[in-house]
C-alpha cells in the first residue's frame, strides 16, 4: 500500500523507518550519498501544524537516523533542514526533515549546501530521480540499522 508524502505516492518499499508518529524515506533526488527524509506520518504542510508529540517524535527520529546516516556514509557531520512554507523552498506540501551526511570540503564552501537545497535545484532537470529499484535497494540497506522501527511502514 503506497503512503502519501503530499500529494505523492511513495512505495513502502522506499521506507527505511518508522517510529509512532514518522517514517524515514530514501530520498528521490539526493543532493549527496546518504540524503535522506523524516516524514510525519500525518500529512500537515506546515511544521506548526504539528502536536507536541508528532514534534518531538520527529525530531527524535531525524537524531536517530542522523546517527546511522552519519556512521554508514561516512560522514563526520551532519545537515539537518527544514523548509517550512513554499517562502522558505518547500517543494513538497508535507513537513518534512531532510538529513545530509557531511564531511570536510564536500561543498567548497560550506554554507553551498543551502543553495543545492533549494527548489529551483533540487526539483530540476539536471538532477535525475533515482529508479524505484534503486530506492528500494537503499531502503532495505538501512533498515537493519534500525531494529524493530526497520519495519515499513504501510501506511492508514
Amino acid at each position: 500500500m503506497p503512503v502519501k508524502f503530499g500529494p505523492h505516492l511513495i512505495h513502502t518499499s522506499q521506507i527505511f523507518f518508522t517510529s509512532q508518529f514518522s517514517f524515514g524515506l530514501v530520498n528521490l533526488k539526493p543532493i549527496t550519498t546518504g540524503h535522506v527524509l523524516v516524514v510525519p506520518k500525518r500529512n500537515v504542510p506546515r511544521l506548526a501544524e504539528l502536536t507536541t508529540d508528532e514534534v518531538s517524535d520527529l525530531f527524535v527520529s531525524a537524531q536517530q537516523i542522523g546517527k546511522v546516516i552519519e556512521r554508514e556514509f561516512d560522514g563526520t557531520s551532519l545537515t539537518v533542514a527544514m523548509q517550512d512554507g513554499p517562502a522558505a523552498g518547500q517543494t513538497v506540501a508535507h513537513c518534512h526533515v531532510h538529513v545530509i551526511p557531511r564531511r570536510f570540503g564536500d561543498w567548497k564552501i560550506n554554507d553551498d549546501i543551502y543553495e543545492e537545497l533549494d527548489h529551483t535545484k533540487i526539483d530540476n532537470e539536471e538532477r535525475p530521480p533515482r529508479t524505484k529499484e534503486e530506492m528500494a535497494h537503499e531502503a532495505e540497506w538501512l533498515r537493519p540499522f534500525f531494529g524493530d522501527q526497520g519495519v515499513p511502514w504501510d501506511g492508514y
